[in-house]
């Protein structure tokens, strides 16, 4: 059975006051903050490299591949242990419903931006080293094309022709199916459950093309060290901008409407009444780091 909604709205507010003590520790938090971004990269990369031969002859099932290898992402951000700027939007978000354990919105704010940048610099640094290993460039056969540095220029070439609209709707879709998946997986205790669960969002949100700020991350850093026309720091930027507003707005949204049902189905003068063996387990470090 999933956690009763008020425990683990509980759980989610005591892992967003950790959080916050974690900035205080400016060293540890901002290594954690850039694993996220390394292991989204890792992902994106994945994805390219088993997608792009698909892509290079317009196969049927180039999308649903590019969703189904996509699952390590969050996979390793949750199991692993990693700062997630995409699911602190809607952590954060929810522990401000908690009357004790929540964070203030200061704080709110300081998790979201700083895992942010975090995550940025992650990216960045994975996405040279990818570059400078060449993996993408590899090719079938003497004179054929790289499927994956192929593969590369056209997703990034389609990112950075969206216009605001775009970018900021597609950031809101894809981070309420993203933190939709954060989540259930806080709602639950199996490890198999978490996996089964983390698989789903991803491969609906990578599917059906929506933005993750994260995985544009990485995109656009390969696309910049790569030399690929369109790709400056500029655009870079500027897809950061409206994608994260778009991924903020999704998240804050999923947070907003469970932590109000978890609070609305609480008596503010008594503990939840299943504080019982599920709420009293401890929360496991992999649903506080997502």
């Amino acid at each position: 059975m999933p956690i009763p909604v008020p425990d683990a709205v509980r759980e989610q507010a005591e892992a967003g006051e950790h959080k916050f003590d974690e900035i205080k520790m400016p060293v540890a938090y901002g290594i954690n903050t850039m694993l996220a971004g390394v292991y989204v990269g890792v992902a994106v990369v994945l994805m390219l490299s088993a997608a792009g031969p698909l892509n290079a002859v317009n196969h049927p099932l180039t999308k649903l591949v590019q969703g189904a290898v996509f699952g390590i992402a969050l996979t390793l951000v949750v199991f692993a242990g990693a700062e997630l700027s995409t699911g602190n939007m809607m952590t954060s978000v929810m522990g401000l419903f908690d009357r004790l354990k929540g964070p203030g919105p200061g704080a709110v704010v300081a998790i979201i931006v700083v895992s942010f940048v975090g995550n940025i610099v992650g990216a960045v640094i994975f996405s040279a080293l990818v570059h400078g290993s060449g993996v993408l460039e590899a090719v079938t056969q003497p004179g054929a094309r790289p499927p994956g540095a192929t593969f590369l220029s056209s997703v990034f070439g389609q990112k950075n022709s969206e216009g605001v609209g775009t970018m900021l709707l597609r950031g809101i879709l894809c981070n309420f199916l993203v933190t939709l998946g954060v989540w259930m997986a806080a709602r639950t205790r199996s490890d198999g459950a978490k996996l089964f669960l983390l698989f789903w969002v991803l491969l609906a949100f990578i599917t059906t093309g929506f933005d993750h700020v994260v995985a544009n991350m990485t995109i656009f850093g390969l696309a910049v060290f790569a030399g690929l026309p369109g790709a400056t720091v500029g655009a870079f930027a500027w897809n950061m901008l409206w994608v994260g507003l778009g991924n903020l707005i999704g998240g804050a949204a999923i947070g907003a409407a469970y932590g109000y049902l978890g609070r609305a189905h609480t008596d503010p003068a008594e503990p939840t009444s299943t504080a019982g063996s599920a709420a009293e387990e401890p929360q496991t470090p992999e649903v506080a780091r997502a």
